[in-house]
């Protein structure tokens, strides 16, 4: 009888070993390995992309050091995770916070032996500014660094095809496309709650980027005017792009509402555009319907354009967009 139950007792250690051994076994495999992780991630390059300027571009491998030559890139390169990634800047950036941490390369004229100096895999530049720099660009490729001219957006979808190839040129498609259908959605409640605005209610709107002596607005074609479609409200400017216009023009277009974007180095926006001689005739000066917005907001092609439009929407319509 003892030797029985010694060798059940022995049976029964043996059977909880293994059991134990299996779900150990079925939790390290619920686990990603980190090597295949990496390796999964080196498995998608090299890749090829067109960009912004229709040239075919390779990257060989995942970019473990990035250089961001404008705003809206570093805004989309940490939209995806790719804080840790990014090395040097533009002078303008200024979001997130972090970025004043990051090395600073110079303006408009980029510093070229300063970006050289920081090693890059991979130089996110754009097209806005390609045409004038391009002897600065390929000085970069003539040092050997992969440069990606991002497309210049005018779109929302411009936007997206935007943060799609910075997302396919670090290896973080994935995440490229999780923002994209954040945005998307975000943009399609805005539109549904818009749909509450009745006829009588929509609001004509004119949007100054630029105060006098010299008044410059957001005609259409641009991201202001997709906007204002997107809440249902009407743009005054009908001339295409950035048009300077004249006061007089403005008075007599009679916006409902008035936006101003040049508040960031303006001092009273709002009182700029109040104390302007005739425009107390204008609805929306009358109606104190004049408001300041955040300029990155609504013109910076980044992932924070969908909090431009509902900033944009709680200033047009503050009782529909509470």
């Amino acid at each position: 009888m003892k030797k029985l139950n010694a060798f059940l007792f022995a049976l029964l250690l043996t059977i909880g070993a293994l059991a134990g051994c299996g779900n150990a076994e079925q939790s390290n495999a619920e686990k990603p390995n980190k090597t295949e992780t990496v390796q999964q991630e080196e498995a998608k390059f090299p890749v090829s992309i067109k960009d912004g300027t229709g040239q075919e571009v390779t990257i060989e491998s995942k970019p473990e050091k990035i250089v961001s030559l404008i705003p809206s890139n570093t805004e989309i390169a940490y939209g995806i995770g790719l804080d840790e990634q990014i090395i040097g800047v533009s002078d303008f950036d200024n979001f997130p916070e972090e970025v004043a941490e990051k090395e600073k390369i110079g303006g408009m004229e980029f510093n070229v032996e300063k970006i050289v100096s920081l090693k890059p895999d991979l130089v996110l530049a754009h097209a806005s500014g390609a045409h004038t720099s391009g002897a600065g660009l390929q000085q970069l490729k003539d040092a050997g660094i992969t440069v990606l001219v991002v497309n210049d957006a005018t779109t929302f979808d411009a936007v997206y095809e935007s943060i799609s190839m910075i997302g396919t040129a670090s290896g973080e498609q994935e995440k490229a496309d999780t923002l994209i259908a954040d945005m998307k959605k975000k943009i399609e409640e805005i539109k549904t709650q818009a749909k509450e605005i009745k006829e009588e209610d929509r609001k004509s709107v004119f949007v100054e980027v630029s105060p006098t002596p010299e008044i410059y607005a957001a005609g259409k074609n641009t991201f202001i005017d997709e906007m204002l479609q997107i809440i249902n409200a009407d743009n005054t400017v009908k001339e295409e792009g950035w048009p300077k216009l004249d006061p007089e023009a403005i008075i007599k277009s009679n916006p409902d509402v008035i936006i101003t974007t040049h508040g960031y180095y303006t001092n009273e926006p709002v009182k700029n555009v109040i104390s302007r001689k005739g425009w107390d005739k204008i609805t929306a000066v009358k109606e104190n319907r004049v408001v300041d917005v955040h300029s990155d907001k609504v013109t910076r092609t980044g992932p924070r354009l969908t909090e431009g439009v509902e900033e944009l929407a709680k200033a047009v319509y503050p009782d529909v967009f509470k």
